[in-house]
């Protein structure tokens, strides 16, 4: 039962469902300690959040660089 569970949450996590939603899927109170215990199952995180900052500053409506806004 316990590797079904890890398998659940690893996938979850890796298609990128929020740290919260699996906590409250998996029945923990504490979102922190669903990412202690799942969060190095997480492997693309580093690529998804580089991808996201840089879909941003692509998009005609983000701010220019320096300009303050």
């Amino acid at each position: 039962m316990h590797a079904l569970r890890h398998f659940y949450a690893s996938t979850l996590l890796h298609d990128g469902v929020s740290i919260n939603a699996v906590a409250e899927f998996l029945g923990h109170a504490d979102p922190g300690f669903t990412l202690r215990v799942y969060g190095n199952l997480m492997p693309g995180s580093d690529d998804r959040a580089r991808t996201a900052v840089d879909d941003a500053l692509a998009t005609e409506d983000a701010p220019a660089a320096g300009s303050g806004t």
